[in-house]
């Protein structure tokens, strides 16, 4: 496993254990792939896979200020807010980006009953290593 992916694991795991009443609530991330870009010196890409659960959403949060992210919804929809943006919700198979600097207050599951997932691309300083800090 890279660092990145048990950074991933252990932010995962922080968001489900801080408290019981998030547990449930809280997204599951895995890293899915990461390459250096060979003709891009010094950016990586790598793919991130979010699953909500029924109700599940992630708290508000910034990427790297150099990270460009493009998601996709796979399954579900997802309601979703970029800065000072309308919430918008985005079903299986539409898309959404972040700027770098972007902040993503809004990211849940829309559904109460059924699960949603999304692919969240980002391209990225190789060197970076945190891809998701909570908003303050």
């Amino acid at each position: 496993m890279t660092r990145t992916s048990l950074l991933f694991a252990a932010l995962a795991a922080a968001i489900a254990t801080a408290s019981p009443s998030l547990a449930s609530e809280a997204a599951k991330v895995t890293l899915v792939y990461e390459h250096e870009l060979p003709n891009v010196p010094g950016k990586s890409i790598r793919g991130v896979l979010v699953e909500y659960g029924p109700g599940g959403f992630s708290e508000g949060h910034t990427h790297p200020t150099s990270a460009f992210i493009y998601a996709t919804v796979l399954e579900g929809a997802i309601r979703s807010q970029v800065n000072d943006g309308p919430v918008k919700v985005y079903k299986a198979g539409e898309n959404f980006s972040e700027l770098p600097g972007d902040r993503h207050g809004v990211s849940a599951n829309d559904s109460t009953t059924d699960p949603a997932k999304l692919l969240a691309v980002f391209v990225v300083d190789s060197a970076e290593k945190e891809l998701v800090y909570p908003m303050k």
